[in-house]
C-alpha cells in the first residue's frame, strides 16, 4: 500500500512538472513533430492490418451464430457497425497500441535515464521532464484520434468485405450494408474519438513515468517497459468502465 501511494506520488509530481509552459516553443514543435510521426504515423499500418481482419472475423462470426429466422439479417451489419464503433476502434485497439507505443516510450526514456542522459540535462538547467515527456504526451493524444477513425473505416471495409464472401448465405452485401446505416447515432463516434484521447495520456504518461524512473541497467529497462505495457493496459480498462457509465448511462 505504501509502494502504491508513493509511487502514485510520484506520478502526480512527475506530471505537474511535465505539464507546463516549454522553455523554447521552436525545440518544443520540431520534438512534437518527431514524436507524432514516431508515435502515430508508424503506427497506422498496424491499426489498418488489425482493423481489417478484425472487422471481417466479428462480421462471419455473427452471422455464423444468427440461426433464427426472427432476426432480420440487416442485423449482422448494425451489430458489426456497433462493435467497431464502441469498443473495437477505441478500446481494444488502445490496449494493443500500449503495447507497441507505451514500451517504445519506456525504453526510449528508461535507456536515457540508465545512461545519465537525463542527469546532464538536469544539471544543464533544462526541465527534462517537460523536454521529454510533454512532447511525447502531445503528440499522442493529437494523433490519436486519426488512428481511430483509421481503425473504424477499416474495420467497416472488412466487414464489407465479409458481407461479399458469405454473398449468398445468411449475410448479403445489400443487407449487411443496410444494417451499417440503421439507427445510426453520431455521437459513438465521438464518444470512442474521446475515450481514445483519454487513453492516449493514460499511455504516454505511465509508460514515461516507468521510463523515467528506471534504476539500473538494460534489465530494469526492460522490466519497466514491461510494467509500463501491464500497468497502462489495466488503467484503460478501468478508464473505460467509468466514461462508459458516465457518457453512455
Amino acid at each position: 500500500m505504501n509502494e502504491s501511494l508513493h509511487r502514485l506520488g510520484e506520478y502526480t509530481l512527475l506530471m505537474k512538472k511535465a505539464i507546463s509552459i516549454p522553455d523554447r516553443w521552436g525545440m518544443f514543435f520540431r520534438q512534437l513533430i518527431k514524436e507524432i510521426y514516431k508515435l502515430g504515423f508508424d503506427s497506422l499500418w498496424i491499426v489498418i492490418i488489425i482493423s481489417v481482419f478484425i472487422g471481417t472475423v466479428i462480421a462471419i462470426q455473427i452471422s455464423l451464430n444468427i440461426t433464427s429466422p426472427m432476426i432480420p439479417t440487416f442485423t449482422i451489419g448494425y451489430m458489426t457497425r456497433e462493435i467497431i464503433l464502441l469498443e473495437f476502434s477505441s478500446s481494444i485497439m488502445c490496449l494493443i497500441l500500449a503495447g507497441k507505443v507505451g514500451s517504445n516510450i519506456a525504453s526510449e526514456i528508461g535507456t536515457m535515464r540508465v545512461t545519465e542522459q537525463i542527469d546532464a540535462m538536469e544539471i544543464m538547467g533544462v526541465n527534462s521532464s517537460n523536454f521529454l515527456i510533454l512532447p511525447k504526451l502531445v503528440g499522442l493524444m493529437s494523433f490519436i484520434p486519426v488512428l481511430v477513425v483509421f481503425s473504424m473505416f477499416t474495420g467497416i471495409m472488412g466487414g464489407v468485405f465479409a458481407s461479399h464472401l458469405g454473398d449468398g448465405g445468411v449475410m448479403s452485401p445489400t443487407a449487411f450494408e443496410y444494417g451499417l446505416q440503421v439507427w445510426f447515432n453520431p455521437f459513438y463516434v465521438w464518444y470512442s474519438i474521446i475515450k481514445s484521447v483519454v487513453y492516449a495520456f493514460i499511455i504516454a504518461s505511465i509508460s514515461s513515468y516507468f521510463g523515467y524512473y528506471v534504476k539500473g541497467g538494460a534489465l530494469e529497462v526492460g522490466k519497466a517497459s514491461t510494467n509500463a505495457v501491464v500497468m497502462s493496459s489495466i488503467m484503460i480498462l478501468l478508464a473505460d468502465v467509468i466514461m462508459t457509465h458516465l457518457m453512455l448511462t
